[in-house]
């Protein structure tokens, strides 16, 4: 199967630059994946397209202010992006500048304004495309107070105040991600609260989403395409929810690609258990569904393996069908875009 098959047309002018002023006011698109058939609908309308039955899988992973400028002590810029979190101290980085930086090199950092002071980091080697760095001081609070929003690279605006509560969701509660997850974005506590008031039930997973979710698949046959590692989680809680929903005749829905790949590697035995470490999982169509019987998502880039994985549960033609009807129905797309509720195709789950 050929990258070039998950392509499609997209005005620049539908990439979502900011959110709406209300995170429930966007749009949903619900796709069956039984007939391919379309449906427009508000993201307000999510309860009544759920039963009590249901059970809905949120990822609970936070996003890092992990995005920091500064300079060498040659005076050369230097722009990082932190990857992960490896200790209190230490941290896997991405780092852009004019000259690949050496083991050894200091580089200073500073927050905006002079409240936010600066902040010294070391490089102390690679481990692959990555740096390993070392503060200073504990990261996580130099983070806090140095670091920007990592808007992805397809926002083409710096971050503002405002990004540092939008670009996470609202139930978000565990530190280590780089790029939100955005379906997840689309919920508020008022929205929260009417599915807890029809009795839509709920579970939690944890995948720190990393920067190479933005990486794009370079390999003319997908197959070749060699999947970056994130860190996930999935407890015996959202395992007994699972069993529970199953056991009621519900349906579990997978809030965003990142709680379809965590459920899915965690059932990659055939039976869901508690797993935890990275996932290198790649969905793609021919994949069968062990776990997920619905997912809410928002838009993804063409060519991407998040596409291929939607691609893979609702049918490529389906898909790339429902893309071309949300562009004429002008939807605004990717991270602060729009949403989708899809079922899963024939044969597409195991």
């Amino acid at each position: 199967m050929h990258r070039a098959q998950f392509a499609y047309d997209l005005p620049e002018r539908l990439i979502a630059q900011k959110p709406l002023a209300e995170r429930s006011a966007s749009r949903l698109l619900h796709l069956d994946g039984a007939s391919a058939r379309c449906c427009h609908r508000r993201f307000t309308d999510l309860p009544e397209l759920l039963t009590s039955r249901d059970l809905l899988v949120f990822n609970d992973t936070r996003v890092l202010p992990a995005r920091l400028y500064g300079a060498k002590e040659t005076g050369g810029r230097v722009e990082i992006l932190i990857e992960r979190l490896t200790g209190p101290r230490t941290a896997l980085a991405h780092i852009r500048a004019s000259k690949t930086p050496k083991p050894g090199a200091r580089i200073a950092v500073a927050g905006r304004g002079a409240a936010a002071g600066e902040a010294g980091l070391s490089v102390e080697g690679r481990d692959g495309d990555l740096f390993v760095l070392r503060g200073d001081e504990p990261l996580g609070p130099l983070l806090a107070r140095v670091g920007r929003v990592p808007l992805p690279p397809y926002i083409e605006r710096e971050d503002d105040k405002d990004d540092r509560e939008r670009y996470q969701t609202v139930y978000a509660s565990r530190d280590g991600a780089v790029a939100a997850p955005t379906a997840g974005l689309h919920f508020d506590e008022s929205l929260l609260g009417v599915l807890d008031r029809r009795g839509v039930q709920r579970c939690y997973v944890t995948l720190h989403v990393g920067a190479g979710t933005f990486q794009p698949v370079r390999t003319d046959d997908i197959r070749d395409h060699v999947m970056h590692a994130e860190y996930f989680e999935v407890g015996e809680a959202a395992c007994a929810a699972v069993a529970a929903a199953r056991g009621r005749g519900g349906r579990v829905v997978a809030v965003g690609t990142t709680a379809v790949r965590s459920l899915e590697t965690a059932a990659a035995g055939g039976a869901l258990a508690p797993c935890v470490g990275d996932t290198r999982l790649f969905i793609y169509p021919g994949y069968k569904f062990q776990c997920v019987d619905a997912m809410i998502t928002n838009f993804h880039l063409p060519e991407s393996t998040l596409l291929m994985l939607v691609s893979a549960f609702s049918g490529r033609d389906a898909i790339l069908a429902a893309y071309r009807e949300a562009v004429a129905q002008s939807y605004r797309f990717f991270s602060y875009g729009d949403a989708m509720l899809l079922t899963p195709a024939p044969g597409a789950r195991g």
